[in-house]
């Protein structure tokens, strides 16, 4: 589907209650093409990119952050056809693991990813539609970008700003103070046209993000809401949050909470027993 002058969107078909309707994948010119986000290790959704092409040499591959619904794709296009992956870094964790803490979203990250060019932020890449220009912009993940597309007011948004869901920050992989530095981050700049790693085009992507953010902070507002000098458990916090929630999405919903009650650790508004972590207490911090 053309999104945007020069710019046409493919969907794998890896539908969920985390990809929606699948990962969007963005071919950028028409000759040669660069590809962002080739998706998940899914060699039909490789055959079908190449294809979409028409023939046309693939220069690039870029790739947004390691989920494995988004980079898995490159090495399977690289090997296809010879071009190089640049964008993010290889996994990494926004913080390290605590004692005994586990990482709930392990399985959901690519360990294997190795760009050609790990980009930074401000770096660029030459495209025949225009100037890719990387933005870092963690919080999702830790290594996450976003790519605008220079003097075209568009911004390939990753899983940073999606058209269908609030992004799931889950820590120890992403942080929700990353996230909201992120979200004003982008706030700043004047692109305002969003192409999202799931989702379709967002059109007023300020505004949209400013009800992002506002969103977030009505849900820490929430959270202290229901926090007291006793004791609870993330478990039980989504209960009484996100009433009438299905059940297939309180692990995602228990995630967010995790990363907002880590920031009011942080913050010292909150304390935690043991430690902040997945499993632990939750109990707001006595003010000296």
């Amino acid at each position: 589907m053309q999104v945007a002058d020069g710019v046409r969107r493919l969907t794998a078909r890896n539908p969920g209650p985390f990809t929606f309707t699948g990962t969007n994948t963005y071919l950028i010119g028409h000759g040669p093409v660069t590809v962002l986000d080739p998706g998940p290790a899914d060699p039909q959704h490789v055959k079908t990119i190449i294809e979409a092409c028409e023939g046309a040499p693939i220069e690039a591959i870029v790739v947004s952050h390691t989920h494995v619904d988004h980079s898995p794709g490159a090495q399977l296009l690289k090997d296809a056809t010879g071009a190089q992956i640049h964008g993010c870094a290889p996994y990494r964790m926004a913080r390290e693991l605590g004692s005994g803490e586990r990482n709930a979203m392990d399985s959901s990250s690519d360990h294997d990813y190795r760009p050609d060019t790990e980009m930074r932020d401000g770096d660029r890449l030459e495209t025949s539609a225009g100037t890719l220009i990387a933005l870092e912009t963690p919080g999702h993940t830790d290594n996450h970008l976003c790519f605008a597309l220079e003097n075209s007011g568009l911004l390939f948004s990753g899983d940073h700003v999606m058209a269908w869901s609030t992004s799931i920050v889950a820590p120890p992989d992403g942080s929700m103070r990353a996230y909201m530095s992120s979200l004003e981050k982008l706030m700043e700049r004047q692109e305002n046209v969003y192409l999202p790693g799931h989702g379709g085009v967002i059109e007023d992507a300020h505004s949209y993000m400013r009800d992002l953010r506002d969103h977030r902070l009505h849900r820490e507002t929430s959270i202290l809401s229901k926090l007291g000098r006793d004791p609870i458990s993330i478990p039980d916090l989504v209960l009484v949050i996100y009433e009438g929630l299905d059940p297939v999405l309180r692990p995602a919903a228990a995630l967010s909470v995790f990363a907002h009650l880590e920031d009011l650790v942080e913050r010292g508004v909150v304390a935690a027993t043991p430690a902040p972590r997945l499993d632990a207490l939750f109990f707001l911090k006595v003010q000296a």
